[in-house]
């Protein structure tokens, strides 16, 4: 039996996709065959050192992004979604347990049928696939009867992630609260306002409400679209990052939105610029988040203003396996509600891709494989 792979990739602002055979995989003895329901349209980023710059292979596309030019002046850089976090890192898929492997034993607590989303491991295939194998079952977790595909595929990379990093700051934002007056507040600055924005602040509500009064946050949008989705929640400023401002203004407005200088930021831009202005945001002794490829990719330009104002630039991990299960059982309680999605045809992945890279889509974008769960 033959299957359809596809793999899309996009080259400045020329979009190529590659449709291609490819073998059904046999089944792993201790592992399960996967057939993929809904996928996550996010990149999986590798290093080319030619380019110096982000180049990506992508569970839904190959992404080439280039590092800004930071300076105080306007500039115009391609590829919006990616720098706003409408298209981040990461692997999310969700699919039926179409078979077992034969050494898999009756106490494993799977069978044929269920449905499961899968922890991105080390070795997860790039472009999208009708099936895949998994060689252990630890990286599968069930997905509630009552939450949909569309849905479970947003948790494994975007939801995860986020949770993450609103950990890291929880943690961070509990010592500051012990440490200061009891009429201080603590203020924390989001920047994005593509999926992983949107997933940080609904988790962050979660697991912030026993000391909301203290906290306060302010979410930089890079769309405008994004400010509307941002308002939604209750007590949370918003500022525009409109990127043909001059950097002294942005940085004025950014102040001014959050009443002077914030303690935390979590910056999901992907650009220097972005991270610069973060830093002037950002007070003394002052932490800013930013995802590993990101960290990667500046921290050794950034490392030594940072320390020289005393602040710290932390990297954060996609984030574990146990997060990701409870993340799960949060969103099928309700306890944490997801972000607007819309799902696609798999068929439309270079036009899904494209819209994303021009952030012209609110909240995630889910491709389907079949027509129902």
């Amino acid at each position: 039996m033959i299957l359809l792979a596809m793999n899309t990739r996009m080259f400045a602002d020329v979009h190529v996709i590659q449709s291609f055979d490819v073998p059904v995989p046999d089944v792993p003895i201790k592992g399960a065959r996967i057939r993929v329901v809904c996928a996550g349209a996010c990149y999986h980023p590798k290093r080319s050192p030619s380019l110096g710059s982000l180049t990506s292979v992508s569970s839904a596309s190959s992404l080439a992004t280039e590092s800004s030019v930071e300076g105080d002046f306007p500039v115009i850089l391609p590829h919006y979604g990616v720098r706003d976090a409408a298209l981040f890192p990461g692997y999310e898929v969700a699919g039926i347990i179409e078979s077992l492997g034969s050494g898999v034993t009756d106490d494993c607590n799977f069978v044929v049928g269920d449905r499961v989303i899968l922890y991105p491991f080390e070795g997860i295939p790039n472009g999208y696939v009708e099936y895949l194998v998994v060689h252990d079952l630890k990286y599968l977790i069930k997905v509630p009867e009552n939450m949909s595909l569309s849905i479970a595929a947003m948790l494994p990379a975007g939801a995860l992630l986020a949770m993450n990093t609103v950990f890291a700051a929880h943690e961070h934002v509990q010592q500051l609260l012990k440490e200061r007056p009891e009429d201080q507040v603590c203020k924390i600055l989001i920047v994005g306002t593509g999926g992983l924005a949107l997933w940080t602040l609904r988790i962050a509500a979660y697991y912030f409400s026993n000391v909301q009064n203290k906290v306060t946050i302010t979410v930089a949008s890079l769309r405008d679209d994004g400010l509307l989705m941002a308002q939604e929640f209750q007590q949370v400023n918003v500022v525009e990052w409109n990127e043909g401002l001059y950097e002294k203004q942005l940085i004025e407005r950014t102040m001014d939105a959050c009443q002077g200088q914030v303690d935390v930021v979590i910056d999901y831009g992907t650009t220097s610029r972005s991270l610069h202005r973060s830093l002037q945001c950002l007070g003394k002794g002052g932490v800013v988040f930013v995802i590993k490829e990101v960290a990667d990719r500046l921290l050794p330009k950034f490392s030594k203003r940072a320390d020289e104002r005393q602040q710290n630039i932390k990297s954060i991990e996609p984030g574990s396996l146990d997060q990701l299960s409870e993340l799960v059982q949060l969103v099928a309680s309700g306890k944490i509600e997801p972000p607007p999605h819309t799902v696609y045809p798999a068929e439309e992945a270079m036009d899904v891709v494209h819209k994303l890279c021009h952030s012209e889509i609110q909240g995630r974008a889910i491709l389907r494989f079949y027509p129902a769960d």
